[in-house]
């Protein structure tokens, strides 16, 4: 399992966001990447950041909880 978190500079919700996967211990599992670097992030989440995005291609968008977060990993 390998999760995306789709951030900016800047951006509270995603250090929030940060931080629950940090709790749950899911950081080493995460990589987080800066809208801001590609074009297509940016167009894709400007205004829906934080999202994470599953390997399997699933996204979760905020608002989500830790609870929300592990149900997302548990879905297959």
């Amino acid at each position: 399992m390998k999760l995306t978190l789709f951030s900016t500079d800047g951006c509270h919700l995603c250090e929030q966001a940060w931080l629950m996967l940090v709790q749950l211990g899911l950081n080493q599992d995460t990589v987080i990447e800066d809208i801001i670097d590609d074009e297509r992030w940016l167009a894709a989440y400007a205004v829906r950041i934080p999202v994470l995005r599953h390997s399997d291609g699933r996204e979760l968008d905020w608002p989500f909880s830790a609870a929300d977060i592990i149900d997302f990993n548990r879905e297959i």
